[in-house]
């Protein structure tokens, strides 16, 4: 029988292996962190507040908010610390927590972007009944579901990630503890991992991928063979762009990550795709929510004046 030496701890190589580089990556971080928890949190704080964005769209909006913010900060103060840190490491425990709390909120976005293009199909096609069949109940249903399900997903690497043997070099490839890089360092036989890697995630990425273009197909077809109208036309699409944009933001860096095989030479690669969809994803969603939306932006210049005018007082 071998003999393993167990691995309590893992060593971070982080972003860059130039040192020089790592004061201005920090300051470049910390400053998209902050954009990140402002941004977020001031669409989340007027979905709360605002009456007028009391409704279905707003809602999920108000759960994605929430969701990138702790999505970055699940794996951007650990980042930020090891730029300052000669010592970049994590524990064993650390990391499963870290990976199990990455995929949960990664997934759980991925289904409510299926939520929120359902949303936007019986708001288009159904316009009489939306109220009624998109009411609280229903919202807080499958809200709820993609939280679930996104816990119950990410439950299950993490405890088949964590029953692996680690032997050998405890060095990660990598800024954060995920999947396949942890399985570059394992020992013993990590296919079943792999095989829910590649299948599963990619069964929850394509399918929500392919649920969402299903959905913006029957919008058009709608719109265009049953209404008949331009301008509604022009609306609809005005409405879910800004939605599709950010499906392309999160299911493009992933499945070129979680769906392609892996391989030595790709761990670069893998870096840079990762700091797309948990780094760069999160920041743009409020920019480009707030951009194409006339509510929400009507709402932050309401708010704003609000606040201007107690100051003038």
């Amino acid at each position: 029988m071998t003999n393993y030496t167990s691995v309590n701890e893992f060593l971070l190589l982080g972003i860059t292996d130039t040192q020089e580089l790592e004061p201005f990556l920090f300051a470049v971080f910390l400053t998209i962190y902050i954009l990140i928890l402002i941004g977020n949190g001031a669409i989340l704080a007027i979905v709360i507040y605002e009456p007028r964005l009391h409704s279905p769209m707003y809602f999920f909006l108000g759960n994605l908010s929430c969701l990138d913010i702790w999505y970055s900060t699940v794996t951007l103060p650990k980042v930020l610390d090891d730029f300052l840190s000669t010592h970049k490491t994590i524990s064993f425990m650390g990391c499963i927590i870290q990976l199990h709390f990455f995929h949960f909120l990664g997934s759980t976005e991925a289904i409510l972007m299926d939520v929120m293009a359902f949303d936007r199909f019986v708001a288009i096609c159904n316009p009489l009944r939306y109220m009624l069949l998109m009411n609280h109940q229903v919202c807080l249903c499958l809200a709820a579901t993609s939280w679930i399900t996104g816990f119950s997903y990410a439950l299950l690497h993490s405890i088949m990630t964590s029953r692996l043997t680690f032997c050998g070099s405890n060095h990660i490839h990598h800024f954060f503890c995920d999947i396949k890089p942890l399985l570059e360092v394992a020992c013993g036989n990590t296919e079943l991992n792999q095989w829910m890697v590649e299948t599963v995630t990619g069964t929850i990425a394509m399918g929500s991928f392919f649920f969402i273009l299903l959905s913006y197909f029957y919008i058009i077809s709608f719109l265009l063979f049953k209404s008949r109208s331009c301008s509604m036309l022009q609306k609809a699409l005005s409405t879910c762009a800004s939605h599709f944009m950010v499906v392309i933001l999160l299911y493009v860096p992933v499945v070129f990550t979680y769906i392609r095989p892996s391989s030595g030479s790709s761990m670069n690669q893998d870096r840079i795709v990762a700091i797309m969809y948990s780094v760069v994803t999160p920041v743009l969603n409020p920019v480009i929510y707030t951009l194409r939306n006339k509510d929400v932006k009507g709402a932050l210049n309401k708010a704003m004046r609000k606040k201007l005018w107690s100051k003038q007082l």
